[in-house]
C-alpha cells in the first residue's frame, strides 16, 4: 500500500487513481509529454533488464563478490536523477548499478565493472559495490554502511567553496541513519547550509532487519533536530517522484539548504544474492503483495495505457530495446580483457601537491606564501 493510499484508507476516503490524479491534458500526463513518459518508461526498463542480466551473470559465475540488486526500486532511480542537470553529482551506497547509469554511465561501463574487466568505470577494480565515474558526476558507490554520507556533505561544502550552484544527493539506506556518521553530517550540513539532498531509500529493512525493530523515531523525524525539512515521496510512483525532486532540486540550488527525503520504496530481490527472496524475515506473501501492487514500472505503464499514451506495440519495442541494450553490455563485459596483474597498485596513492597543500579550487598556490 502506498503513503498516498494509507492516508486516504485513513481519512476514510476512496483511493485516488491514476486517472483520478492525472487527468489527460492536450496529451499531457502529470505535465508530461508522451515522448517524456516513453523515456521514463525506457529507462526503468532498462535498468530492470540490466538487473536481471546481471542476476543471470551471477548466477553463472560471471560476476563474483557482492551483488545487490536494485529490481524493485527503479522509479526511485529515475524519478530522482533524471531531474539532475549533468554537473550536480550524486554520491551513493551499494545498491547502485541503475543509479550509476541514472546518471550517465553507460551500461558496458558498468556492466564489465561487475565482471571485473578493464572496460569498466572503475577499471574492473571496484565491482558491484564501487562504480565511479566523475565525468558524469557519480562518486559511488560505497560499501560501508553510511560512509558515504560525510562525503557527501564533503561535496556539498566544495560546491559552496568553489562558488557552484550544483546540487549534491545523497542516497543511503534505511539502516544508515542510526550511523554516528549520519548524525555528524546532518549537524555541520546544517551550519553550513550546504546543498545536499540526503535520501533514504526506505525498502523497510536493513539487511534483514525491519527498520522498526532498531528505531522508535519515525523515519521523518530524523532530520528534525538539526532544523532540516523532512519530506516523503512514494518512490514507486516515478512521476510523483520526478516532479518532486524536479521541485526540491531547484529550491536547493536557490538556496534552500540541506533536506532530507524518506523515499518509500520496497525491494524485490533479497538484500544480496546469497540472501533468500522469502521465507526468512519476509514472508513470501508480503514480497508478492508488493510486487504485484507496487511495481514502479506496472503502475506506469498502466497509467499510460489508460490514458491512450502507450499501446502494447510500443511497450513491446521498448522493452526489445532495453533488453538488447542489456545484452551488448554483457557481451562487451564478457570481451572485455582482465586488468593487468602487473598494474596491481596503480591508482592506490595519490599524488601529494609538492607544497604539502591540497586546495579544492584546483589552482596551485606554491612558491612564496603558497
Amino acid at each position: 500500500m502506498t503513503p498516498a493510499t494509507q492516508t486516504a484508507v485513513k481519512n476514510g476516503e476512496a483511493p485516488a487513481t491514476g486517472a483520478d490524479r492525472d487527468p489527460v491534458v492536450d496529451n499531457r500526463l502529470h505535465g508530461f509529454s508522451r515522448e517524456e513518459l516513453h523515456a521514463l518508461l525506457a529507462d526503468m526498463l532498462l535498468y530492470r533488464r540490466f538487473e536481471e542480466k546481471a542476476e543471470e551473470a551471477y548466477a553463472i559465475g560471471k560476476i563474483g563478490g557482492f551483488c545487490h540488486l536494485h529490481i524493485g526500486q527503479e522509479g526511485l532511480a529515475a524519478g530522482s536523477i533524471k531531474p539532475l542537470r549533468a554537473d550536480d553529482l550524486v554520491i551513493t551506497a551499494y545498491r547502485e548499478h541503475t543509479q550509476a547509469i541514472a546518471k550517465g554511465i553507460t551500461p558496458r561501463a558498468v556492466m564489465a565493472e561487475l565482471y571485473g574487466r578493464v572496460g569498466g568505470c572503475s577499471g574492473g577494480r571496484g565491482g558491484s559495490m564501487h562504480l565511479f565515474d566523475t565525468t558524469v558526476g557519480f562518486y559511488g558507490g560505497h560499501g560501508i554502511v553510511g560512509g558515504q554520507i560525510p562525503l557527501g556533505a564533503g561535496l556539498a561544502w566544495a560546491i559552496r567553496y568553489r562558488g557552484g550552484d550544483q546540487v549534491c544527493v545523497c542516497f543511503m539506506g534505511d539502516a544508515a541513519v542510526n550511523q554516528g556518521a549520519f548524525l555528524e553530517s546532518l549537524n555541520m550540513s546544517a551550519v553550513w547550509q550546504l546543498p545536499v539532498i540526503y535520501v533514504v531509500e526506505n525498502n523497510g529493512y536493513g539487511m534483514g532487519t525491519a527498520f522498526s525493530r532498531v528505531s522508535v523515531t519515525e523515519m521523518e523525524a530524523r532530520s528534525g533536530a538539526y532544523g532540516i525539512p523532512a519530506h516523503t515521496v512514494n518512490g514507486q510512483d516515478v512521476l510523483e517522484t520526478f516532479r518532486f525532486f524536479e521541485g526540491l532540486v531547484e529550491r536547493v540550488r536557490g538556496g534552500a539548504g540541506p533536506q532530507f527525503v524518506n523515499a518509500v520504496t520496497y525491494r524485490f530481490r533479497g538484500h544480496s544474492m546469497s540472501d533468500p527472496v522469502s521465507g526468512t524475515y519476509r514472508s513470501k506473501e508480503e514480497v508478492e503483495a508488493h510486487v504485484q501492487g507496487e511495481d514502479p514500472i506496472t503502475i506506469l505503464r498502466d497509467r499510460l495505457m489508460g490514458a491512450g499514451l502507450l499501446t502494447q506495440e510500443e511497450l513491446e519495442g521498448i522493452d526489445a530495446g532495453a533488453r538488447a541494450a542489456s545484452d551488448d553490455a554483457a557481451e562487451f563485459a564478457d570481451a572485455s580483457p582482465l586488468p593487468d596483474p602487473s598494474t596491481l597498485y596503480d591508482h592506490v596513492y595519490a599524488e601529494i601537491n609538492p607544497h604539502g597543500r591540497l586546495f579544492l579550487d584546483g589552482r596551485d598556490r606554491g612558491g612564496a606564501g603558497g
